[in-house]
């Protein structure tokens, strides 16, 4: 076999990524916000968010192809179990190599994906953040732990709305304004979350933290 097609089957063995970095951190965003956490950031996305601040992990040819089980072993190595699959678009990718292994050592698997592939493999926290270029397939929503819609303009509580009556009951909700809009967002989702008390704010506490 050569080694372009070795490459190949185990990337859709989902046995190598490719990785744009891995990192031992706390939790900024969402519902798991505080919590010690390690992330893995896959490269490769072609949902193409103008305010993405990880533009750089969209091409997925500039990040190498790494052994999962050498992430999995780094991410063993640190005391809180906890790991979060973000990109990029993790969802491009097969995670059920990578989510079963992580288990096999008790660690739990949270995945933070616009939803716009099929999820595969086996997660404990689902964050469903849906971007309008790339929606979410159907079959996501119901496995959607939590709902992060992020807030660009005051249009966006509308389409927060369409999302949040696509998800499951017990699915946790929230508003984060985009980081470069947040000083002229933050008022208005105060005064719709005390309005809407089902929706829970979100903030990058990481950014306030100048914490990966």
């Amino acid at each position: 076999m050569e080694t372009g097609e070795k490459n190949k089957t185990l990337l859709e063995l989902g046995m190598e990524l490719p990785l744009m970095e891995e990192f031992y951190t706390i939790q900024g965003e969402g519902f798991h916000s505080g919590k010690p956490a390690y992330f893995i950031r896959v490269g490769g996305c072609d949902v193409g968010c103008h305010w993405c601040d990880v533009k750089e992990s969209w091409d997925a040819s500039l990040h190498p192809l790494t052994k999962t089980d050498l992430v999995v072993e780094n991410a063993s190595r640190f005391p809180g179990k906890a790991v979060v699959v973000t990109g990029g678009e993790p969802s491009m990718y097969n995670m059920e190599y990578i989510t079963q292994q992580l288990k096999g050592k008790g660690i739990q698997t949270f995945i933070e994906t616009s939803g716009a592939y099929r999820l595969t493999g086996e997660w404990d926290w689902v964050c469903l953040s849906p971007k309008k270029t790339s929606p979410p397939m159907p079959e996501n929503y119901p496995l959607a732990s939590e709902l992060k819609i992020i807030v660009h303009n005051k249009h966006d509580f509308e389409w927060a709305e369409k999302h949040a009556a696509l998800v499951g009951p017990e699915c946790k909700l929230f508003l984060q304004p985009e980081w470069s809009k947040a000083k002229e967002m933050m008022p208005l989702i105060v005064d719709y979350v005390m309005a809407n008390p089902k929706w829970n704010v979100s903030l990058q506490t990481h950014k306030y933290m100048n914490i990966p």
